[in-house]
């Protein structure tokens, strides 16, 4: 049968992808890549599970890109005046970008929890598992992290970094990751929570499947939130069909945004300079 698609190529591709497989192409003839959520006809990845090695490409199906309003109900008073004075480009809050102060429209470093929650959400991060130390790779910005496991304690009064220190142990087939000395010009998340420099943030991480790794997040800040947030379980499926492709070079080029932002941005908010 001859399938015939129609449209502009992103469409004509999921639309020809979607009627080869409802005709039976299947996972051998297209295999399942970089899948958003996982469709009807593609099979779990198969290979043999060893649920303390977290090594490859992952991509989030399912979790919450952000705090959400149970966070704000949280906030101390300096966390909402802080909060407050954070205009960010989404969520309820959303205000046009040059009307704003969104870290992400001046090309700075979004941080650890934002990159965690909100750009792992729509692009993906790879793990590289080594003898002391385990390096996260985000493919937003090409940005890394290194997180410790050569046995050592967290640092007493470090410097705040944009992605904080991070140490990292085993507890079962939990891997725990406890990281302090995020630095406070970083947003939590991009609604425009706060975190500050006292914070501590701890992931759990467990991989239950061969193409499953599960994430759960939590803050504890009482500096700005009166009770831990986040929490909840975010899922991440890997993506074998990555495993051998280089990331994409995503950088965030501060003189292209600063075009980007006269040529689009400022204008669609009502401001020509």
């Amino acid at each position: 049968m001859v399938i015939r698609c129609v449209g502009g190529i992103a469409a004509a591709m999921v639309a020809c992808s979607a009627m080869a497989l409802a005709q039976g192409g299947g996972q051998d003839s297209l295999p399942c890549v970089n899948d958003w959520q996982r469709p009807n006809a593609c099979a779990a990845r198969q290979g043999t599970l060893n649920p303390r090695d977290l090594s490859g490409v992952w991509s989030r199906v399912k979790g919450a890109a952000n705090l959400g309003q149970a966070a704000t109900a949280l906030l101390t008073p300096a966390g909402k005046a802080r909060f407050d004075a954070n205009k960010p480009s989404f969520g309820p809050r959303a205000v046009p970008p040059v009307l704003g102060n969104d870290p992400l429209g001046k090309c700075d470093p979004l941080g650890l929890t934002r990159n965690l929650m909100t750009e792992v959400a729509a692009r993906s991060f790879e793990f590289v598992q080594l003898p002391d130390r385990v390096v996260q790779f985000f493919e937003y910005g090409h940005q890394f992290r290194t997180i410790w496991i050569d046995g050592r304690s967290l640092p007493k009064n470090p410097d705040p970094r944009w992605m904080g220190y991070s140490v990292g142990r085993w507890d079962g087939d939990s891997f725990v990751v406890d990281t302090i000395a995020l630095d406070e010009r970083v947003w939590a998340d991009m609604w425009g929570h706060p975190i500050s420099d006292n914070a501590r943030v701890q992931e759990r991480y467990r991989r239950p499947a061969f193409d499953t790794l599960e994430l759960q997040l939590t803050i504890t800040d009482p500096e700005l939130y009166t009770k831990p947030v986040g929490g909840d379980t975010k899922v991440h499926r890997l993506q074998v069909e990555r495993a051998t492709d280089e990331r994409l070079e995503t950088f965030c080029v501060p003189s292209e945004e600063e075009a980007f932002n006269k040529a689009i941005r400022d204008p669609a908010g009502g401001v020509v300079k």
